[in-house]
């Protein structure tokens, strides 16, 4: 993909009176002086060896949320038939460690920084996974998974917020284009699946431990690919902290050494200096007669509403944090009722996802999500659209997913209603793919991490799967149809577009 950088970089550097109206009394005049520099600067050093290592390294919080949510559905039916239980207790056991976890760290990121969170949230994963392998009973099992779950809830939040506030402002566009890892880790899960559980499952009522090794055996793999990840994200790569975080926190020589650390890394140099910034708090404070609020200690804050109040310090901040939230819920709220119903609703019609074997359902699954990776990228492309934009990709991808779900219903065969997956998931994956990207575009700096804790909780709550419910009604069906048309009509009440704007 090519994009004009030079008349990118000239609109970011100079955001619209529009994009300020929802910022000026939400964010510190100073600041916002600041991230402009930095934004500068960042742009001088352009998008090197560095912003292309953390697209790597960030791109692996994508991987394992989704690959994770993979693993969790594709374990459910040997686990079902080793233990005799209840399926539904294992994804109310994962939903809640999400919700957790995309609060905690979240929230931590604006509080702690975005290195703790980062370095932590994958080791989490890999620990408990491989312990979850070893699960004696189902109990162990849901403990378990609850708490590897707790370190997959933090990778979105707190990746994109170092992704957004590292890359020049010119090449934002790639926090849509990152799902892709999200794809491969849908992906790679199915085929490990169809390799393993597969062909190392037992059938009941004969179903015990020993010829049931499949599940446990996916289960190692994947916390071992974690751990993996974990070393790679932390002994081979040196992250440095968000510059912008940084400044935000008054610690303007170490925002200052960051850049050159990050310029240094792509084989160029920067002029930046404390000076530089210094000036900016002379001039602004000249102006508005203001003091410079004294810098943040580096002790473990006390979480407060110190970060939360910024989000809704105006009317129309408060309008489309809100509208956000709402967003992301209503989105968490359609896939849970779509895929929990759909397969009865279809086999009383001649549908189901496979021939009824567990190697044709994991084949399947994996034919869907390959048709999904480039979902990423055509996302990445239109949000640049001068007549897309952000709002009107997801406008249009929301509602187009929510009609594709509508007419998945008419399936008569395995093959029809493979194809009408395939299409759904690519779409609601372009929906997803600018989700990604529009409330860290949207939040400021010093309060990105509280914003997206907030998105993404939202988005975990609504997701939790019922427990009880009637599997033979078709309404929900619709109902989850009719909440993406929704999220589409919601996208364009937005109260501002974020293309062509740097992030603050």
């Amino acid at each position: 993909m090519m994009f004009n950088a030079e008349h990118l970089t000239k609109e970011k550097q100079e955001p619209s009176t529009a994009h300020l109206e929802t910022m000026d009394h939400a964010v510190d005049p100073i600041y916002q002086a600041k991230a402009r520099i930095l934004n500068n600067a960042l742009q001088d050093i352009g998008m090197g060896r560095y912003q292309w290592a953390l697209f790597v390294v960030t791109g692996f919080g994508w991987f394992s949320d989704n690959l994770w949510q993979t693993v969790v559905s594709l374990i459910l039916v040997p686990v079902i038939n080793e233990f005799h239980v209840q399926g539904p207790f294992l994804k109310l056991s994962q939903s809640i460690g999400l919700l957790v976890g995309a609060a905690f760290w979240g929230a931590s990121a604006d509080v702690w920084g975005r290195r703790l969170a980062f370095n932590l949230t994958l080791v989490i994963i890999g620990i408990f996974g491989l312990a979850a392998g070893a699960s004696p009973n189902f109990v162990t099992l849901c403990a378990l998974t609850a708490a590897l779950s707790v370190g997959a809830g933090g990778n979105y939040p707190v990746a994109s917020s170092i992704l957004i506030e590292t890359v020049p402002p010119s090449h934002q566009y790639l926090l849509p284009v990152i799902s892709i890892w999200a794809s491969l880790g849908d992906l790679f899960g199915s085929l490990v699946a169809l390799a393993l559980i597969g062909n190392y499952s037992c059938t009941p009522p004969d179903c015990s431990r020993a010829p049931n090794q499949g599940w446990r055996y996916f289960v190692y793999t994947m916390g071992g690919l974690m751990i993996l990840l974990w070393a790679i994200r932390f002994l081979v790569f040196d992250l440095h902290e968000s510059p912008k975080y940084l400044i935000g926190t008054g610690r303007d020589e170490e925002a200052v050494a960051a850049i050159h650390k990050i310029a240094e890394y792509n084989g160029k140099t920067s002029d930046l200096s404390v000076e530089d910034l210094k000036v900016q708090d002379t001039s602004q404070r000249e102006h508005d007669n203001t003091t410079v609020p004294a810098a943040p200690g580096r002790k473990l804050s006390v979480f407060n509403s110190d970060h939360l109040r910024p989000l809704f310090a105006t009317r129309k901040l408060a309008y489309s944090t809100g509208l956000l939230i709402l967003i992301w819920g209503t989105v968490g709220l359609a896939f849970p009722l779509y895929f929990a119903f759909i397969p009865y609703y279809l086999s009383t019609r001649g549908a189901t996802f496979g021939d009824g074997s567990m190697y044709i359902t994991y084949r399947n699954t994996a034919i869907m999500y390959a048709t999904s990776l480039p979902a990423g990228p055509l996302a990445g492309y239109l949000v640049e659209l001068p007549l897309l934009g952000r709002k009107g990709t997801l406008a249009i991808s929301a509602a187009l997913a929510g009609v594709l779900i509508l007419l998945s219903t008419t399936s008569r065969s395995s093959a029809a209603l493979l194809g009408w997956n395939c299409a759904f998931e690519f779409t609601a994956l372009v929906m997803y793919s600018v989700l990604y990207g529009l409330g860290p575009e949207l939040f400021p700096t010093k309060d990105r991490g509280t914003g997206n804790a907030l998105v993404a909780s939202a988005h975990r709550g609504s997701r939790r799967h019922p427990l009880y419910a009637d599997l033979t009604t078709s309404v929900p069906i619709f109902i989850a149809g009719a909440l993406l048309v929704v999220v589409g009509l919601l996208a364009l009440l937005l109260p501002f577009e974020s293309r062509g704007r740097a992030a603050l």
